[in-house]
């Protein structure tokens, strides 16, 4: 999910934690993560957020940065990364990481 109203009606993201982490933080990973899984009654959940650009980034939170949350049975983990490129490789790579991460835990 895209917008933060998603976020918050779909997957269940805190409102709150959305005005005080911003939507690309590790509280809002975690909770899509978590969120996803117990909406879709699955048994496996990926959160991911992140600024792929061209716009938007800052000195805190610059273009590239993703976060990544993984919900399972007994699993919550989340990794932080700076990935480097354009809008489309930062996706594709955003992606690839999430399947690793899942995969991991798997």
């Amino acid at each position: 999910v895209y917008a933060n109203e998603a976020k918050i009606r779909t997957c269940g993201v805190s409102a709150d934690d959305l005005t005080t982490h911003g939507a690309v933080s590790e509280p809002v990973a975690r909770q899509l993560a978590q969120g996803i899984r117990q909406r879709a009654q699955a048994t496996w959940g990926v959160g991911i957020t992140g600024i792929a650009g061209p716009g938007g980034g800052s000195e805190d939170k610059p273009v590239g940065t993703v976060h990544i949350a993984i919900a399972g049975p007994d699993v919550d983990v989340h990794q932080r990364y700076r990935i480097p490129g354009n809008r489309a490789q930062i996706t594709l790579r955003a992606a690839g990481m999430a399947l690793g991460l899942l995969l991991e835990q798997l």
